[in-house]
């Protein structure tokens, strides 16, 4: 009997939801954890299908660039990063980049992820070059990179202002802002995970403010460290909130969450299950009104569960990570090519699309 009471309050709270009601943090609390995973993904999909009715699945051809694995801040949760001098630290040159850029153009790549750790010695005038190279030999590459913490970490290190670190970066060639260090958007986490993590105002903080000037951006949930089911979507709100402020055609294109990777992390802990990632991912279509696009992924919950949530409310499969270092560090080694993404898309009976960083669609792939 409790189980049939809980799926009548679950189905009354998704009704107003599939008509167009704006989900309260209490009734996503209550769906998170008594809703059954059938009707979580089933109205998740609803919302996809109302949302893209012509059933593409897109994808991303990118090239995740590392360009240091230097890191102060040293988050817990992080099995790359090393310290400054370490055998295995390392900061790649301007040249070394430009070549991974090259190859990744040259296997049809359209955006370039740089992404590494907080090196006390690399001040914005190494971003500045870099952008500025790359844009000079490459202008059609998208540069989506770099989180809220590194754009906060090189205006500390180079004595200005975030707005006017983001406003040089921009003018450099920064195209797009990454969601990476949102992990859990509630400071009890962040403390636990990261002691010299920013707070969650200060994320969010480089983010406002790369929407007022113009930039969009994407946000992140690293889920089944050490937050609860509430702190999730206390997260989910904070992004929500933020969205509403930037407004339609504005602010975050989308939200990705993806599972904490205990191997080889000094925080350690079990990885969370597949069932919990589906239902946090289906959660956040329902939750997250204002935000266009929800990826699910397949490097961390891996390539089946990736598309199983395709029938979760996701519309978007990421991409194909032409170079990732920093979930391999914690063990995690899966590969994916164009070949094997459009098969999985298709055995999902979804359309597979080819897209770029904004979402529009470079080639859609019809029947084999």
């Amino acid at each position: 009997m409790v189980h049939d009471a809980n799926d009548r309050i679950c189905e009354d709270i998704v009704g107003p939801v599939l008509a167009g009601e704006r989900l309260s943090a209490a009734n996503a609390v209550f769906l998170l954890k008594k809703g059954s995973l059938h009707l979580l993904g089933a109205a998740a999909d609803e919302v996809r299908r109302r949302r893209y009715p012509e059933s593409h699945a897109t994808f991303l051809i990118d090239r995740n660039i590392n360009y240091t694995n230097v890191c102060v801040t040293r988050c817990s949760f992080c099995a790359f990063h090393r310290e400054i001098g370490h055998p295995e630290s390392y900061l790649l040159s301007r040249d070394d980049i430009l070549r991974r850029v090259e190859e990744a153009v040259e296997l049809g790549g359209t955006q370039i992820m740089l992404q590494g750790g907080n090196h006390p010695r690399v001040g914005i005038e190494y971003f500045e070059d870099l952008f500025a190279s790359i844009k000079a030999r490459f202008p059609q590459v998208a540069l989506h990179s770099l989180s809220p913490s590194e754009i906060l970490h090189t205006a500390h290190v180079s004595r200005l202002s975030m707005s006017e670190a983001v406003r040089r970066l921009k003018r450099a060639g920064l195209d797009s802002l990454p969601g990476g260090g949102a992990e859990i958007l509630v400071d009890r986490v962040r403390r636990a995970v990261g002691r010299q993590h920013p707070a969650t105002a200060e994320w969010l903080g480089v983010m406002e403010e790369a929407h007022r000037q113009g930039m969009r951006t994407t946000a992140t949930m690293m889920l089944g460290s050490v937050e609860s089911l509430e702190e999730r979507i206390e997260h989910l709100g904070a992004v929500r909130s933020l969205q509403d402020r930037a407004g339609p055609g504005a602010g975050f294109r989308a939200f990705i969450p993806w599972k904490y990777q205990p191997g080889n992390t000094r925080l350690g802990g079990d990885l969370t299950s597949s069932f919990d990632y589906l239902r946090t991912l289906a959660l956040s279509r329902l939750f997250l009104d204002n935000v266009d696009h929800i990826q699910g992924g397949w490097l961390t919950p891996g390539k089946d569960v990736g598309q199983i949530s395709l029938s979760f409310g996701a519309d978007d499969f990421g991409s194909i990570m032409l170079e990732e270092n920093v979930v391999r560090a914690a063990g995690v080694t899966r590969h994916m090519t164009s070949d094997e993404i459009i098969r999985l898309i298709r055995a999902a009976d979804r359309i597979p699309a080819q897209r770029d960083t904004s979402y529009n669609i470079i080639r859609v792939f019809g029947e084999s």
